[in-house]
């Protein structure tokens, strides 16, 4: 057999399945894109994977087809293609003429048509063909040349057919799978076929007839008299439904060999669309022609990059210009501790570069360079240059673009801001990334283990691209208001977050392996109890075994099935919580579990061992709210719920003796930020007379005195009061306190009754998110909403939902680094030894010298409570301890 390949897809189907595989994503000009962006996935996997010489992609056109006309109810009954999906279709076929993929369609007839008549055309030119649908119905054309490979799980696997595999599956041919239908019919495609007649007598029928007609001729051999007066009464229309479920072979439509090869895309085309649709991740497959790689910017030459030996020369550049570009390259994964093997400078134009072996003499007497914030440092991720540079007594200053940074806050909501990324979008100029040059997985390297040339090279096109966008990206943020807040939050924050890394937090072991003993006493007791009340022992970790003991031998009911046996989740055990008392101990036992491998095993494997502290990664660009996230560990996780959860604060400790930890809370910033923002006058009032908002809100939503308002009705009003900031729906209110629908709108809408001021906002905001496709907080901070426009209901609702509680959140967000960057900076002007070492949601956790406690509550007071001008008061709770569990 030849090696020529040939791949057909089902365009349809595997639009379809991409659709309903992926959530609902699209792109800020409002272009819904999940469904082409699962299929161009699948389809570059495919052609990694098969490697096709010919390819294409055949389509279903919306007018009626043979079988329509022939049969009016064909396919009637089908659920219309939502119109997120049929708006997706014109798109995918851009991507595919931009790809320069073959695609075809006809009127009259379906896609399978087409596959089954380009099957046959490919087998007789003795290609080996590969067909990719979801759909059944093609297994009839699988032979020993054909393929069928039926997409499983979504789209991100195959499951492939022969005429052989065909056979060993379902124990009949091929040709016989057309029979198939016919007895069966198919209900998707509103085939009727034989009432009552399933796969398996459809198939023990086939077998031993061999095909419809053959069974038609010999019903009087059909040993069961019901089914044979079925078959006798069905006969005709089981001729009718084979026939409707036969795909044609022999479609009248020119097909050439040289149409369907496989070409080069159409890079210039293909990246234009990828940037249109955001598909960032799809950028470095485009493999861009020589005249778009060798396109330069202003500060692309061809002068090589210079090793330096000449300080001075380069100092007296530097200053000359003003500005440098800086990528450092380290030896680890420890930013904490590794050494700098690299650096990597770019200044008007010109390259240079600092070798390993140069380092400590040069770091030394480039220092003035970089901590002088006169001279202003452009780079990209610039947070890990500077913690980098911290190991060796050197402040870098000047801090004035971050590329990364500026893509965030232009762009929130996608998910890769890597620098190569950023070339492709506005430079069009394919660059590597850090895993071309270092690899992945086990073959991964460090910088370290790089040569010299490749390590220069790397550091040349880093700063080439990040000096080519910084006008562009600047230009891009003045455009959306968004310059002050990156120049003037943004930017100061890299400081601040690299000194808390820097900085870290010192964990006391001797108390985390203590909590791990106790942790492990209780998950064995509770383990215990539960193979008790099982009867027996088994492994509550799996799912199916503790399925067989919950809702088989304890005979609880089964409240949810999987497709591998009974759901044991969260919420299945919640609701049998009253069945039997081992439903408590294995809710407990999870929480326990949990609690052990996550904050006990997870803390211990991050403490540096130089330092004995745990130095957290804190991320400017990762949430769409513009709130910062906390990884490597999560600090922000730790639990506070439940006390053993509490507990885990105990071993966060200041470095040493001289210091405790203030903890500064602001109070219900968001409900503040809500109150400035809708100029709610109860709101309002009910701030600036300092009273208890909750307890206030129930007076007005219940109608009675402030001192009658009991801790239920507190409770309930609390759960408005933050439910209203989410854009909380009457089910959503009813399942948090357990009352019916009724009730909770009815709480709802009376507090809409007397804070009408928020109800005007919440409206507000939703039209202007929807005439917009945007909102913005109080610092101009962009989150863009596309599906606030979406037809489907639960989309539009998110959309909403979204519109109402961003402005609020990404105001407290933007309150809070407001804060750190006004207390990090009294902090240092006052040369104090107390510094800020973690944020939290809402909360900053200070290490304070005993001998300045007085005057740093005063600084964090008086910087926190007036973060930002608003109309009603910042409150801010303090607490001293010993540690953290202390100031809670």
């Amino acid at each position: 057999m030849t090696s020529n390949k040939m791949v057909i897809i089902d365009g349809n189907s595997l639009i379809n399945r991409a659709y309903y595989a992926l959530p609902l994503l699209s792109s800020k000009s409002g272009d819904y894109t999940n469904a082409v962006y699962g299929f161009v996935n699948m389809l570059y996997k495919i052609m990694d994977d098969y490697k096709p010489d010919y390819i294409s992609v055949a389509f279903d056109r919306k007018a009626p087809t043979f079988r329509h006309v022939e049969y009016e109810e064909y396919k009637a009954g089908r659920k219309k293609m939502p119109s997120e999906l049929a708006q997706q279709l014109p798109l995918l076929k851009e991507v595919l003429d931009a790809l320069k993929i073959h695609r075809i369609e006809l009127d009259g007839f379906e896609a399978d048509d087409l596959i089954g008549t380009l099957v046959k055309y490919a087998e007789k030119k003795e290609l080996e063909v590969f067909v990719v649908t979801g759909d059944k119905d093609a297994l009839q054309l699988a032979s020993d040349k054909t393929k069928i490979l039926i997409t499983k799980k979504g789209i991100s696997s195959l499951e492939e057919y022969d005429d052989k595999g065909v056979m060993d599956k379902y124990e009949i041919t091929p040709d016989q799978f057309i029979d198939l239908k016919g007895l069966m019919g198919d209900q998707s495609d509103n085939i009727p076929g034989v009432p009552g007649v399933g796969e398996k007598t459809a198939i023990k029928l086939l077998k031993e007839f061999g095909s419809v007609e053959g069974l038609i001729q010999h019903t009087e051999k059909i040993s069961s008299a019901k089914l044979r007066e079925k078959i006798e009464e069905f006969a005709q229309q089981a001729v009718f439904s084979k026939r409707l479920a036969t795909i044609m072979v022999d479609v009248p439509v020119e097909i050439s060999l040289d149409e369907l090869r496989r070409e080069e895309p159409d890079a210039e085309k293909l990246l234009a669309l990828y940037k249109r649709l955001e598909f960032h991740s799809l950028m470095g497959r485009v493999v861009l022609n020589s005249k778009a790689e060798t396109k330069k910017n202003d500060y692309a030459d061809e002068k090589a990059t210079v090793i330096i030996n000449s300080w001075k020369d380069l100092k007296d550049k530097v200053k000359g210009i003003g500005e440098m570009c800086i990528r450092t390259f380290t030896d680890g994964g420890d930013i904490i501790q590794d050494d700098i093997v690299g650096v990597h400078m770019s200044c008007g134009g010109e390259h240079f570069y600092i070798k390993k072996e140069d380092m400590s003499i040069a770091l030394q007497e480039l220092k003035e360079v970089f901590e002088n914030s006169e001279i202003k440092k452009i780079g990209h991720s610039l947070k890990r240059d500077r913690t980098a540079f911290k190991r060796y007594g050197i402040t870098l200053n000047g801090m004035m673009f971050d590329s990364a940074i500026a893509l965030y806050l232009i762009d929130p909501t996608r998910t890769t801001y890597e620098v190569q990324d950023i070339s492709l979008e506005f430079l069009n100029k394919k660059i590597d990334s850090e895993e071309d040059v270092l690899g992945k997985g086990k073959n991964k390297h460090s910088f370290a283990d790089l040569e010299e040339e490749k390590l220069i090279d790397f550091g040349r096109s880093w700063c080439e691209t990040v000096m080519g966008v910084k006008d562009v990206l600047m230009e891009k943020l003045k455009e959306s208001e968004l310059d002050t807040l990156f120049r003037d939050v943004e930017m100061p924050l890299v400081e601040v977050l690299s000194d808390m890394e820097y900085n870290g937090f010192k964990v006391d072991k001797t108390i985390l392996d203590q909590l791990g003993i106790e942790l492990d006493e209780k998950i064995q007791h509770i383990t215990q109890f539960i193979f008790s009340e099982a009867g027996e022992t088994f492994n509550i970790n799996s799912p199916k075994q503790l399925g067989e003991i919950l809702f088989e031998k304890l005979e609880l009911p089964a409240i949810k099935k999987t497709k591998t046996g009974f759901s044991t989740n969260i919420e299945v055990l919640e609701k049998l919580q009253k069945k039997h008392p081992i439903i408590s101990m294995i809710i407990e036992y999870r929480h326990l579990v949990k609690l052990k491998s996550t904050y006990i095993d997870g803390l211990k494997a991050v403490i540096n061992k130089e330092t004995h502290k745990i130095h957290s990664s804190f991320n400017q660009t990762v949430t769409a709210t513009g709130r910062i996230s906390s990884t490597e560990p999560n600090l922000q996780n730790i639990p506070i719920k439940f006390e053993l959860g509490r507990e885990i604060r105990k071993v966060f400790i200041p470095s040493n003796e001289e210091y405790l930890l203030l903890d500064a809370d602001y109070s219900q910033i968001e409900l503040r930020v809500l109150a400035h923002i809708s100029k709610d006058d109860n709101l309002i009032e009910a701030f600036h007379q300092d009273l208890d908002i909750h307890t206030s809100t129930a007076s007005k939503v219940f109608g009675i005195p402030m001192e009658e308002v009991t801790s239920l009705q507190r409770s309930r009003a609390k759960a408005v009061n933050f439910g209203i900031v989410y854009g909380i729906s009457d089910y959503g209110l009813s399942e948090n306190l357990q009352i019916t629908r009724k009730e909770a709108q009815k709480y709802i809408d009376e507090y809409f009754n007397r804070f009408t001021g928020v109800k005007r906002y919440m409206e507000e905001i939703v039209e202007e998110g929807k005439k917009l496709g945007y909102v913005t907080t109080l610092l101009k901070r962009r989150r863009y909403i596309p599906e606030i426009n979406a037809t489907n209901f639960n989309l539009r609702s998110f959309g909403e939902r979204t519109a109402m509680n961003t402005p609020i959140q990404g105001s407290a967000a933007d309150i809070i680094k407001l804060a750190m960057i006004k207390v990090d900076h009294e902090l240092k002007s006052r040369k104090l030894k107390s510094r800020l070492i973690l944020q939290v949601h809402d909360e900053l956790i200070v290490e304070v010298h005993k001998d300045e406690v007085d005057e740093v509550k005063k600084i964090v007071k008086q910087e926190m409570e007036n973060a930002l001008d608003v109309d009603v008061p910042l409150k801010v709770d303090m607490n001293l301890g010993k540690s953290w569990y202390d100031t809670k």
